[in-house]
């Protein structure tokens, strides 16, 4: 047994069913997330008609999540030199997952970068193909012993920070994912869009059934945009870098809605006038974002 897969199983302890399904889930990365995929697919189209039916996405869901990150919040992740341990998040305001909810980052100098499964799904998906990150020693220890099929390599901050930026001009956004079979906790940082990611295009599927509109696998960063008028020229490139719908120009007018923003700061990124800044503010939904220094103050 290898040196990696022998720390999968003293991770999960007695639970050695979660560190099969460990084993499993990275091993066969790409199948996991088609028959996830295929999985939803099958909900929706059977039972979508079914009031009972939003118990079952939210069983499936409350495994698997995504934390939507700012580029400042993954400055800090990458800027980490020592082992970060917090958690679990029993304040639902960081990490608001029933399971999946420790920031848990054990030597994250470490990093490495392979193939997305979710694109190699498709037959035609965004490029590059490399845009799944891992940090952390031992999950970049198992990609390394176990997952040559997805062209796996260590790479260094900046260059981890070149792919980022290189995905985020293209329109992609970047979540950090948690997950019960991984410990339950963060570990993989992914470059995401609605085309090829199939957490996103899952959970659109899933809000389709009656009465699971608010389930989600993924979920807002926790930070508002915030609009400068006199700066704003109104030339609609915020609108067009927006995933979610968050922004529109009626009648000339820029109208907001910070109840669909993801805070990604992709729009911020795109405004070329510098109308757009990215805050964090209390709000009713109650999130926060996953800042590190904020983490340790909440969790630590």
């Amino acid at each position: 047994m290898k040196e990696s897969t022998k720390r999968v199983f003293k991770l999960h302890g007695w639970r050695v069913d979660r560190a099969i399904h460990n084993y499993i889930y990275f091993i066969f990365y790409d199948i996991y997330v088609k028959a996830a995929l295929y999985a939803t697919k099958a909900i929706v189209v059977l039972f979508s008609r079914v009031e009972a039916t939003k118990y079952i996405p939210g069983f499936i869901f409350d495994r698997y999540h995504a934390k939507v990150l700012s580029r400042g919040d993954i400055n800090k992740i990458l800027d980490l030199e020592e082992t970060v341990m917090l958690g679990p998040d029993t304040t639902n305001r960081i990490v608001p997952f029933k399971h999946a909810n420790k920031i848990i980052l054990r030597e994250p100098t470490h990093l490495a970068v392979m193939d997305c499964p979710c694109k190699k799904e498709l037959k035609d998906p965004c490029q590059p193909l490399a845009s799944c990150i891992a940090i952390g020693r031992p999950v970049v220890d198992f990609w390394m012993e176990h997952c040559d099929k997805y062209n796996v390599r260590r790479i260094d901050r900046e260059e981890a920070l070149d792919i980022i930026d290189q995905h985020r001009k293209s329109g992609h956004i970047n979540q950090a994912f948690f997950k019960v079979a991984t410990g339950g906790s963060m570990g993989v940082l992914c470059n995401c869009c609605p085309k090829c990611c199939v957490s996103m295009r899952a959970t659109a599927m899933a809000q389709k059934i009656k009465g699971a509109q608010d389930i989600s696998q993924y979920v807002p960063s926790g930070y508002t945009v915030e609009h400068d008028t006199a700066k704003c020229e109104l030339c609609g490139t915020c609108v067009e870098s927006c995933h979610f719908g968050a922004i529109e120009i009626v009648g000339g007018i820029r109208v907001y809605h910070p109840e669909k923003c993801y805070g990604c700061e992709l729009c911020v990124e795109k405004c070329s006038e510098g109308a757009l800044s990215l805050v964090y503010k209390e709000t009713d939904r109650g999130l926060i974002p996953l800042d590190i220094d904020l983490a340790r103050e909440i969790l630590g």
